[in-house]
């Protein structure tokens, strides 16, 4: 079961179906299956192992999960680095940021490891999984704008093209500063979460693998942005109307707004936490 779900979650070394699936769909398309896809098989990834059996965890289990879920961060932002096509460029962050949502098996546990800092890694997983939700599908809409204007994704064409889309510029970079986990986003409150619980439990190498993570993920975001606000006096685009890039904008300052109003959502969130999690603060 576990490993059927993994597939459909994309997590490595389960994952060779998604970035040819995402670079290749209609952006609206890739907006859904980035966003949305992936995360409903890690919830019942979640629902399995900490509420149907939890009882059949281990330390060997947890700790697999969480390697493989390492391995995914680092393996996807690495390929994300050597790509030169936008969409795949997203395409393989989602793989990597996919990465992090498996580091709470490691650090909240299973029913026999219920600990304080459990419902914080429990909060932060999901915090992670509705930042990057947002935030991935405002990315490719993006990309989807972009194509409209250049005819293609690849980076070298993308010269010129903050002056020419503002907006959508504007939406790229706001997300990034989600997928980055930079303040005030969701995606920081989602690391300061899971942070707070690698260290409360001594698990000290998923707060580092959280840390490379976010520069990693600075570093393949930084090229698609220096090319875009890079000059070319000799660059042409197609005209994109302006309610095409509404969306993504929107989709992007929610992924803000998750950060900044995340009272709301935090209280919601605790509804539906584990009884392992609800028990470690007891």
């Amino acid at each position: 079961m576990t490993a059927g779900l993994a597939v459909k979650t994309a997590l490595f070394p389960f994952h060779a179906w998604l970035a040819p699936a995402h670079a290749g769909a209609p952006a609206p398309a890739s907006a859904i299956l980035s966003a949305l896809v992936p995360k409903a098989s890690f919830v019942i990834l979640l629902r399995l192992w900490f509420e149907a059996l939890p009882g059949l965890t281990t330390p060997a289990l947890l700790a697999t999960l969480g390697g493989l879920g390492a391995a995914a961060v680092f393996y996807g932002s690495v390929l994300a680095l050597r790509q030169n096509r936008l969409k795949l460029i997203i395409a393989y962050s989602t793989v990597a940021q996919i990465g992090y949502l498996f580091l709470v098996f490691p650090l909240a546990g299973g029913d026999s490891y219920a600990q304080p800092w459990a419902a914080g890694a429990w909060t932060g997983v999901i915090f992670q999984a509705l930042s990057h939700g947002l935030a991935k599908a405002a990315m490719f809409l993006c990309a989807g704008v972009w194509i409209i204007a250049v005819g293609n994704d690849r980076l070298s064409g993308m010269r010129g093209l903050a002056s020419a889309t503002p907006m959508t510029m504007s939406a790229f970079g706001i997300a990034g500063v989600a997928l980055v986990a930079l303040p005030p986003s969701g995606g920081f409150t989602a690391k300061y979460l899971m942070l707070t619980a690698a260290f409360a439990s001594g698990q000290t190498i998923w707060a580092v693998v959280l840390l490379l993570g976010g520069l990693l993920s600075a570093a393949y975001l930084y090229r698609p942005l220096a090319m875009a606000f890079s000059r070319d006096d000799d660059a042409t685009f197609a005209p994109v109307p302006r309610s095409l890039q509404v969306a993504p904008l929107l989709l992007a300052l929610a992924a803000i707004l998750l950060g900044l109003g995340s009272q709301a959502p935090f209280s919601l969130i605790q509804t539906g936490r584990p009884a392992a999690a609800a028990e470690g603060l007891e």
